[in-house]
């Protein structure tokens, strides 16, 4: 049977499975935000599409319930097609794995790549094919009450998750299931929060909760390495310290527990700005550290300067990885050439740094070395550990002969 009979019979074939009928409409035409259009019951329908991830609202919808079959959903998602989901809830998430299923089992270059011979063309693959698989997975479209309610049987209350992301909303709306089911996520480790022990009193740790967006610090080690380096010699009482980049605020807070008496940590993205000043009132520390909204840093000299900068330098493929990807080194770049006058005389900057991006062929040891001479700046030190994260021993990891070489530092560096 030709391939647009099947769509046609299933199209003919919908059912009213789901207790939410009729289209959404906007009440604004001339609103500024995203929209997606879709034709349902012989009428045209439109709503507010929401994608953090920065997916445009795609151009084809068609309407999908519990009768909908795995290979067609992923044969019309890998064409461009996006399904509106109007069955069952939880079908909807067994139609998603189905889907996953079918993409991992897709041959993809990446696999059979040999990334020691050419590490960068590798990782490059593996780039593309993982950002394909995440456009085809995100096809499955939910519908959203304007309370985000998801008007569908079975479906969980994720109200507070999507108003947490996305704000306060007064319309309908769809998104992507995959991304509801990251903000489910992300929710929860929000409330749960990550164990830190370098913030606890040696037989626990204090909680950092990081929120959607943020970088999650449980990448214990480089953590353990702020910790554990030796204060500025010529500063016995250190004053003043500056968290460059602070994220969740972990290494803001890491710096106060070790005695600094008082912290500037700046960000640029108001979600970590937010996120780091919870975390630092939870664990009582407004009185020493001061969140500042910065490009970088904050105005004057401080005897320590703090960074820790997205270790990869590549392009982010959605706005959510700019913790990760850092495009030509910019913020790396950024840190070093303006280190030197943001330091007292004696004073030094840290750069926590993994070389995961010199076994990738994505940077050469000795351009950060370069960079290094080319900022005015001299190696006092430079403190190593080995990362304990899962994909370090996951040997079908497509980055694991990478992985398996890659070392943590800490630079302490100081003005020549």
């Amino acid at each position: 049977m030709r391939w647009q009979n099947r769509i046609a019979q299933y199209r003919a074939s919908e059912t009213a499975a789901s207790r939410y009928d009729g289209c959404m409409h906007n009440t604004d035409s001339n609103s500024m935000v995203p929209m997606i259009n879709w034709s349902e019951a012989g009428e045209q329908c439109t709503a507010r599409w929401r994608s953090e991830s920065g997916m445009p609202p795609p151009r084809r919808v068609a309407i999908a319930n519990d009768m909908m079959k795995a290979d067609l959903a992923y044969r019309l998602a890998s064409e461009g097609t996006a399904l509106l989901w109007r069955g069952d809830f939880q079908n909807a998430r067994q139609l998603l794995q189905a889907m996953s299923r079918r993409a991992d089992r897709k041959p993809r270059k990446t696999r059979a790549a040999d990334t020691s011979a050419i590490p960068a063309a590798s990782f490059h693959l593996h780039r593309q094919a993982q950002s394909q698989r995440a456009r085809t997975l995100a096809m499955i479209l939910i519908p959203l009450d304007s309370d985000y309610t998801i008007p569908l049987r079975r479906a969980p209350d994720i109200r507070l998750a999507c108003t947490e992301v996305y704000g306060k909303s007064s319309e309908p709306s769809v998104a992507s299931l995959r991304e509801l089911l990251g903000l489910v996520g992300a929710h929860e480790w929000r409330k749960k929060g990550v164990e830190i022990p370098a913030l606890g009193d040696g037989t626990a740790g204090a909680r950092i909760h990081p929120h959607f967006g943020v970088f999650s610090p449980v990448r214990g080690e480089y953590l353990e390495l702020v910790n554990t380096a030796p204060l500025p010699q010529k500063f016995p009482e250190l004053e003043l310290a500056f968290d460059i980049g602070t994220g969740t605020g972990v290494l803001a807070a890491v710096l106060a527990r070790r005695g600094i008496r008082r912290i500037i940590a700046t960000d640029q993205d108001p979600r970590a700005l937010a996120c780091a000043r919870e975390n630092i009132s939870r664990l009582g520390l407004d009185a020493r550290i001061e969140v500042v909204q910065a490009d970088l840093f904050p105005e004057g000299r401080a005897p320590l300067v703090v960074c820790n900068p997205p270790w990869i330098p590549a392009r982010p493929s959605s706005p959510i990885e700019h913790a990760i990807f850092d495009p030509d080194s910019r913020m790396l770049r950024g840190f070093l050439s303006g280190l030197a006058e943001h330091l007292e005389p004696g004073g030094e900057g840290w750069l926590v740094l993994s070389d995961i991006a010199e076994h990738l062929g994505l940077r050469t040891r000795g351009e950060l070395l370069a960079l290094f001479e080319a900022s005015g700046l001299r190696v006092i030190e430079r403190l190593d550990v080995r990362p304990h994260h899962p994909k370090v021993s996951d040997h079908t990891d497509p980055l694991h002969e990478a992985r398996s070489k890659e070392v943590t530092s800490l630079w302490r560096l100081e003005e020549r």
